[in-house]
């Protein structure tokens, strides 16, 4: 048995040094080792080109060994690897104290992995617990130690480790912590870094900087345990009076940054090579908008911006107020109630039908379905125009509108202008009861601001690598032609009043400006969606939890917000006039009708006169929309003009 033992343990040793032989002989050079990054960072550029993000692993200036403090590495090795001058590579010792100590507990409290086992993981391997990867890991270690100095392992190790916050390498983390070179590292300073690889999350000074004093201490101890430092030096080190360097606070670009990642995924598959990603972000704006939310949101609630140019381009978004805080984006993501915003399509539609801004209606009772809608004051103005009844957000007439078209009708327009959300085809879906997204209401709002053009919101105009090798960049679309340019004409018309004369007037900024204001039922969401000849801006505010605002409407907070954003937008730029008139095509008679003759004088081709064949319905009074003719026409057979 003895020999049988040798025998196995004789051609394990073999077998290992055959392993370790051809890993080194694969291993990269020091240098290759020195370019090779952790992972891929990703730039983000505003239009200017200026920096918005830098996100992904951060790297310091790479300190060779004779740079490092004395005081860095011996921190370093106390804490990790006491033997690190004296084994191979694997710390046998380490490993037997580790069984039993584990043993005792009950479970892994304690590891036994080398500075040197560290590097291999991090450099080749995963973080993944299995037998496998430890094998692959001792052999790894062995073989760097056969190839590399103890010196170039420790400078490796010291240059490539995380250290938490995105920090690779001491240089980046003293740099990020403390606001300095790691060249200059004090003692105290050398302790925090040292702590912070056996949990970065949690030691990180940015997390947590009484955890990470604490942590730092027994570094301190540790290194007088060691011989290290002196039992002098220990005390007399101060880590109490430590100031670690301001942390940026992640600010609103945030919200922005992460929907481009997301879109960053689908553009191109590149996921090693360091990428630099060109947006349609304008800095300026995006503070002035962070600054509007910031100001005008009522306490408790949160609010949401996005802002785009006339081709779609995103110049600014809030997703909320505090991004370290929430980071969910309500600008994107969060679907809630447009409530009168909502009757951008119900008058779009019967625009469409022949309804002009002019023609007069009737706000009045009306019930469809055994539902009555009613208006926010309670009250019935009786006759009026279209553009008064837009104007003052009038409910009832909404929802005749809305019936004379088709409610389906009224859909199909939403579809049309990019709502991909469910739609409600009930009668109250003309007053905004169903749910939509901030972006695309403003999308919807930019089709008209863009004479009825289809428009395609986007971010990202070119993402290189950082060798400069393009991997996609932006071409103009041709966009479709949503409705005629008269009809979009008429319904900035219709918008312009809400503006002037109507519930969006808090939103004047002493230019052109085209709105409409948007209020849910117990004042849950307030809304207001507008554009200048420039930008297309919409505002939502409301709470998370769908709960009550006290004094939320569209008219107030976010019309202020707007306001006070947009003034500072689109100050620099001279006004320009709205497009509110466009001339209709003229009829033309079909050629059918040529052919057969039917005319104002004519007789059809079969011989039967005009006059003996059935009246047509009678269609409504071309001065009014008037309730009555309303109801007849919802009980009428499908022959009825709708």
């Amino acid at each position: 048995m003895l020999r049988f033992v040798l025998l196995v343990t004789l051609l394990g040793l073999i077998g290992l040094g055959i392993a370790v032989a051809m890993t080194m002989a694969s291993l990269p050079s020091f240098d290759e080792l020195m370019a090779s990054p952790n992972g891929q960072s990703v730039e983000i550029r505003g239009a200017d080109d200026s920096v918005i993000a830098a996100l992904g692993p951060s790297y310091g200036q790479w300190l060779p060994y004779k740079q490092i403090p004395a005081t860095m590495t011996a921190a370093m090795i106390s804490v990790e690897d006491r033997r690190f001058y004296s084994h191979p590579g694997v710390d046998p010792i380490g490993i037997a104290r580790s069984v039993v100590v584990n043993a005792r507990a009950g479970g892994n409290v304690q590891g036994a992995s080398t500075i040197t086992q560290q590097l291999a993981r991090n450099i080749f391997l995963t973080s993944n617990k299995s037998y496998s990867r430890k094998l692959r890991e001792i052999v790894l270690a062995l073989a760097i130690e056969r190839k590399f100095t103890k010196n170039a392992i420790l400078e490796l190790y010291l240059n490539r480790v995380y250290f938490g916050g995105g920090a690779y390498g001491i240089d980046a983390a003293s740099r990020k912590f403390f606001g300095h070179s790691a060249a200059s590292l004090s003692l105290e300073e050398a302790a925090i870094i040292a702590g912070l690889v056996k949990a970065p999350s949690r030691y990180a000074p940015s997390a947590d900087p009484v955890r990470a004093k604490s942590r730092a201490a027994t570094v301190i101890a540790t290194m007088a345990d060691s011989g290290a430092i002196s039992s002098e030096q220990a005390a007399a080190a101060n880590i109490d009076t430590l100031r670690f360097a301001p942390q940026e606070r992640t600010s609103g670009v945030r919200y922005y940054t992460d929907w481009v990642l997301s879109q960053v995924e689908e553009l191109t598959d590149e996921s090693v090579a360091s990428l630099t990603v060109s947006t349609t972000l304008d800095p300026a704006m995006q503070r002035d908008a962070e600054a509007a939310i910031a100001t005008e949101t009522p306490d408790g609630a949160q609010g949401a911006l996005v802002s785009m140019a006339r081709d779609g381009g995103v110049r600014a978004m809030v997703g909320g107020r505090d991004y370290v805080t929430s980071n969910y984006n309500r600008a994107v993501a969060a679907r809630r109630q447009p409530g009168s915003s909502f009757k951008l399509f119900v008058y779009l539609a019967a625009l469409e039908d022949g309804v002009e801004p002019d023609d007069r209606v009737v706000d009045e009772p009306v019930t469809i379905g055994g539902w009555s809608p009613k208006n926010s004051n309670g009250k019935f103005l009786g006759a009026m125009t279209v553009r008064q009844a837009f104007a003052q957000s009038v409910n009832t007439v909404a929802v005749q509108l809305a019936a004379r078209v088709g409610f389906d009708t009224v859909a199909d327009t939403a579809r049309r202008f990019g709502l991909t959300t469910p739609i409600d085809r009930t009668p109250a879906m003309a007053l905004g009861s169903s749910d939509v997204t901030l972006l695309e209401m403003t999308t919807a709002y930019a089709a008209v601001a863009a004479n009825g053009n289809e428009v395609r919101p986007y971010a990202i105009t070119r993402i290189a690598t950082a060798n400069g090798n393009v991997l996609y960049e932006r071409e103009t679309a041709n966009p479709r032609i949503l409705v005629a340019p008269y009809v979009a004409a008429k319904m900035t018309d219709l918008l312009k009043a809400a503006v002037e004369t109507g519930t969006g007037r808090a939103a004047q900024i002493g230019r052109p400006l085209a709105g409409k204001t948007g209020t849910t039922s117990s004042n849950k969401d307030g809304w207001f969606l507008g554009f200048t000849n420039e930008l297309t801006t919409g505002v939502w505010m409301g709470r998370d939890d769908a709960r009550a605002v006290p004094g939320l409407a569209g008219g107030r907070a976010p019309a202020r917000a707007f306001a006070a954003y947009m003034s500072r937008a689109v100050g620099g730029t001279p006004p320009a006039d709205l497009t509110t008139e466009v001339a209709a095509p003229d009829v033309v008679v079909e050629p059918d009708d040529q052919v057969y003759g039917i005319d104002a004088g004519t007789p059809p081709a079969d011989g039967v006169r005009p006059e003996t064949l059935a009246p047509e319905p009678a269609a409504p009074p071309s001065s009014t929309l008037d309730s009555k003719w309303l109801d007849e026409t919802l009980k009428a057979p499908e022959t009825a003009p709708r």
